[in-house]
């Protein structure tokens, strides 16, 4: 009882430091959330992104030239991979807090022994799988068909990757914050939507007018799409350095304020 209680003191769990058996539930939890409404969560992004790429094809594709050197739809077809990621990370992990809420069993992942780290991981994990799923299957469409290349696979996986994340994160913050759905459409339609939208997207921003410039470079989403762009089609805006030290700064802040409500309890013990 005694070592029980020193061990308890020095904030040491009966099960170690890391609940890796909870860890591990919470994740797959989160994971088979979205598998099993594959058709909505995987296939339905995919079939908007394919529209998208054919829209934008069609209507400005054949009076427009190359862009950075190279064709319109490849320079198009990374923003919308990144585009379509976003959404999805954010839809997955906001949608789960707002829907246990709303329902009254979010006690039940709360109550679990469960430390604030677990549960940002947990909760990140889902969004991160269903990111990268869509983006893998984005562009393995996107290389049949428009023959998408991918010049550097590695910056390519690490801006999806850090993209999912930190987009995972807003929606955690915005499943916590959020008290109805009408919340969380505000916060989709009004910073999520126009962040994605304005950041290059659909354009190079060094067509833009210069306050314009600098207002996109403030927008950590740019470098995302930026990076993404340069990962596949070889060419960027900005430094892929300079993109991944924003991603990284911007995804660890994001983090570090998710531990910290799960750790208060804010919005979601009241």
């Amino acid at each position: 009882m005694e070592m029980a209680q020193g061990e308890l003191k020095m904030g040491v769990r009966r099960f170690g430091r890391v609940n890796w058996l909870g860890l591990a539930t919470l994740a797959k939890r989160e994971v088979f959330r979205f598998l099993a409404v594959w058709t909505q969560t995987l296939l339905a992004p995919l079939v908007t992104a394919g529209l998208f790429l054919t829209i934008f094809t069609l209507a400005i594709g054949p009076s427009r030239g190359d862009v950075m050197g190279v064709p319109f739809v490849h320079f198009l077809a990374p923003g919308i991979l990144t585009m379509t990621v976003i959404q999805n990370a954010f839809a997955n992990t906001s949608s789960s807090i707002m829907i246990s809420k709303v329902q009254g069993n979010i006690v039940d992942t709360l109550m679990p022994p469960l430390s604030p780290t677990e549960l940002v991981v947990g909760y990140l994990a889902g969004g991160a799988t269903r990111g990268m799923i869509v983006a893998v299957a984005i562009w393995l469409v996107m290389a049949i068909f428009v023959g998408l290349p991918l010049h550097h696979p590695l910056f390519a996986i690490a801006f999806v990757l850090l993209g999912a994340l930190f987009i995972g994160g807003l929606g955690v913050l915005a499943g916590i914050v959020s008290q109805k759905f009408d919340h969380m459409a505000a916060i989709t339609n009004f910073i999520i939507t126009p962040l994605s939208f304005l950041s290059g997207t659909f354009y190079s921003v060094e067509t833009l007018p210069q306050w314009f410039k600098v207002l996109t470079h403030l927008n950590p989403v740019f470098y995302l799409i930026d990076g993404v762009r340069y990962g596949i089609i070889g060419t960027s805006d900005s430094s892929p350095w300079l993109g991944l030290l924003v991603m990284s700064s911007v995804t660890a802040v994001v983090i570090v304020i998710n531990w910290r409500f799960f750790k208060n309890g804010t919005k979601l013990k009241s």
